[in-house]
Parts: structure tokens; C-alpha cells; sequence
């Protein structure tokens, strides 16, 4: 069977068990670890990680794609979404480990083109909705989930308690929420 019909008939089983079949997702789950299995072997040896972690990644991809099959989007293909989760498992159980390493910009040159304008769309989107919403929301959203700023040190540049940061972060993202929705159930 060739890769892009092997993708499909996972698709198949995957559409299948969202929408609720136990034995088309055994089907999928199955047939999909072996191929997650090489592949995360490939990726521990392109990064100069021990293969003995590419098992570790497996569990946790496959775990992650149990929690969050709902949100693969059915009409697009299953694979890249199948390699992303492997690629962000295995950094992931990088950072945990306090690994080090260094890729060859060759090897990712072209993916990470592919990135900046993926990345260049996305601030495009998220500096749009932030726009619609009021000071201190949008300062608290932008620091906290776009710069990566802790609740202290927010609540600190800001002069408010971290309490008060919590709650200002969860009403703004309850209102990006519904912008959100609202915006989505335009475009339909």
C-alpha cells in the first residue's frame, strides 16, 4: 500500500472512531503506532537523542492523540498531524531532560520558511483580536500567552495583585472565546 493511501484508510478509521467506533479506532491506533514508532526513532537520531527515548515519545503521542483526537481536522490529511504531535512530544521530552543540541539549518531551512509565514498569519490573527480588547485584558493576554510572562511578573510590571491578574486573564480569554465563535459562525 502506498504512504497516501495508508493515510487515507487511517483518515477512514480515524473519522470512524471520532465518531464513536471502538474497533475502527483499535484499527487506527494499531496500525498507526508502528509508523509513530519509526518515526520517532528517526527523529531521536537526527537530534542526537538516545533511540531508547523514541519509546517514551511513542506513549506520549499516543496519548496525546487519544486526548486530542477531536481536534484533528478531518478534511485535511492525517499524517502531518500524526508528525507534529511526534515532533512536539520528542522537544518536549528534550526540554524535560535538559538535553542540548543542534540541528544543521539546512536540515529545517525550508520547514521553518514555511513556519515564519504560518507564524507571520498567526500575529496577523492574534494582534487582531487582542485589538478588541480593553487595557489592562489585552496587556495581561499579550504578556501572559504571547511574551510568556509569568502571573507574577505580570501582575508585578503591571502593579496589580496575581489574583487580580487570574481573574482579568480568564475574563479576557472567555471574551477572545466568544470572539472567536462569532467570528468563525460569520465565515460558515
Amino acid at each position: 500500500m502506498d504512504h497516501s493511501a495508508r493515510e487515507e484508510e487511517w483518515a477512514v478509521w480515524m473519522r470512524a472512531a471520532i465518531s464513536g467506533d471502538a474497533q475502527a479506532y483499535h484499527r487506527f491506533l494499531s496500525a498507526v503506532t508502528p509508523h509513530l514508532r519509526a518515526m520517532a526513532k528517526r527523529r531521536c537520531d537526527q537530534l542526537g537523542a538516545p533511540v531508547s527515548e523514541a519509546e517514551d515519545v511513542v506513549q506520549e503521542v499516543l496519548l496525546a492523540v487519544h486526548l486530542k483526537r477531536g481536534t484533528w481536522d478531518s478534511s485535511r490529511p492525517i499524517g502531518p498531524w500524526l508528525s507534529t504531535i511526534v515532533r512536539n512530544k520528542l522537544i518536549d521530552s528534550l526540554r524535560r531532560r535538559g538535553r542540548h543540541m543542534s540541528v544543521p539549518i539546512d536540515d529545517v531551512i525550508d520547514f521553518l520558511e514555511a513556519e515564519e509565514y504560518a507564524d507571520a498569519l498567526d500575529r496577523l490573527d492574534v494582534d487582531r483580536m487582542l485589538e478588541q480588547l480593553k487595557d489592562p485584558q489585552k496587556t495581561i493576554v499579550r504578556s501572559i500567552s504571547v511574551e510568556g510572562s509569568s502571573v507574577r511578573e505580570t501582575a508585578d510590571r503591571l502593579k496589580m495583585t496575581e489574583g487580580a491578574v487570574r481573574v482579568a486573564l480568564h475574563r479576557a480569554l472567555k471574551a477572545l472565546a466568544a470572539l472567536y465563535r462569532s467570528e468563525t459562525s460569520e465565515n460558515r
